[in-house]
């Protein structure tokens, strides 16, 4: 069994550890990637933080592509040296909500990790991936065979915070070209949904940030307006450029404030699209009774509702067309070794993405 190196969580809230670690050879169904990069997502950050619980000592990262390195009895679709981009979207493809189109929604609980640290004890695998590693052993359903058009460093992009921000206007919002959009948060998420929103022919788009420059960045991405989240009201700002309340808007941070929040920014009929993940216990309130006069919803989206094996083509063929922005969510390229730097960056909130590369 190969010995790689990963960046290993011991502990909630403090530094990881660059460790040399057994990483199991595929199993049944399963996949070898070695890693080109992996990308930091704020998600990973939560988990480390402790916010959402889970199992210590682990091995975070879930925005990942590589190489295909080896592969177990009864893989399809991909083979030795396929480049690929590798997400957490495990699938059993059979229980109901994988046959019913959802396979972000499956079912089935998956047990065990390829793992295991010097000592021989075991490492979770966060997400199903560890990421943060040179190689991982994944689920066949959990990857996607790319191009060789593409960077691996903005195809580790498309496993995480692509899917997520232009899923869930596609996926979740099912947004009809014309319909005005409200984005708050203008993070890695944000710009993705400002994307997804601008490919699927909003005819406004709002976005909302507590930083000046980040609405600089939306409006490259995209967005027709921009309004300061520190403004006293800013939905009435938001509604004055669109000349009407949005038909969806989309809470792409997990700020409790922007959740209270974001039903004002709504018209008749529109809904919230609740993207974000405020940490485990965080409440947020609104009036029911305001959402049931005006016929105004809340719609949750995992991961965009994507479908891996549909969308992610979809979307590097968008990105080849260059429709699609990719390289620019790019912020900082860093080695294994720099991920603690890396983390403490993206932490300020400055980052579009920061990206591990490896060799």
């Amino acid at each position: 069994m190969p010995q790689i190196k990963a960046a290993i969580c011991r502990e909630f809230g403090q530094p990881l550890t660059i460790e040399t670690v057994t990483l199991a050879a595929p199993k049944m169904g399963e996949i070898e990637v070695t890693l080109k990069a992996c990308a930091i997502c704020h998600s990973d950050i939560s988990y480390m933080d402790g916010a959402w619980g889970g199992t210590l000592p682990a091995v975070y990262g879930h925005e990942a592509a590589g190489v295909v390195s080896a592969v177990g009895e009864g893989v399809r679709g991909v083979a030795m040296g396929d480049p690929v981009v590798v997400t957490l979207i495990r699938a059993c493809g059979t229980c109901p909500s994988c046959a019913g189109g959802k396979p972000v929604a499956c079912e089935t609980g998956f047990e065990g990790s390829p793992l295991s640290d010097a000592d021989g004890a075991p490492l979770h695998q966060a997400m199903y991936t560890g990421g943060f590693a040179e190689r991982v052993v994944v689920d066949q359903s959990q990857v996607v065979k790319l191009s060789d058009a593409i960077s691996m460093e903005s195809a580790s992009l498309l496993a995480c915070g692509v899917i997520t921000g232009v899923g869930a206007v596609v996926n979740a919002a099912h947004l009809r070209a014309g319909q005005d959009v409200v984005v708050i948060g203008a993070g890695g998420v944000g710009l993705n949904a400002i994307q997804g929103a601008r490919i699927a022919g909003a005819r406004r788009i709002v976005a909302v940030d507590m930083s000046e420059e980040k609405l600089a960045i939306a409006r490259e991405f995209g967005a027709t307006d921009g309004v300061l989240a520190t403004d006293e009201k800013p939905w009435r700002a938001a509604k004055k450029a669109m000349g009407r309340g949005a038909d969806a808007v989309f809470v792409t941070v997990g700020a409790i404030p922007a959740y209270d929040k974001a039903p004002q920014y709504l018209t008749n009929g529109g809904r919230v699209i609740m993207v974000g993940m405020p940490h485990s216990g965080a409440m947020s309130t609104y009036e029911p009774v305001m959402l049931a006069a005006t016929g105004q919803g809340m719609v949750g989206s995992k991961m965009g509702d994507v479908v891996i094996a549909r969308d992610i083509p979809w979307m590097v063929d968008l990105y080849e067309q260059g429709r699609l922005k990719l390289d620019e969510l790019i912020s900082g390229r860093w080695s294994l070794e720099q991920i603690n730097e890396a983390i403490a960056d993206t932490r300020t909130g400055s980052a579009k993405r920061n990206v591990i590369v490896f060799g």
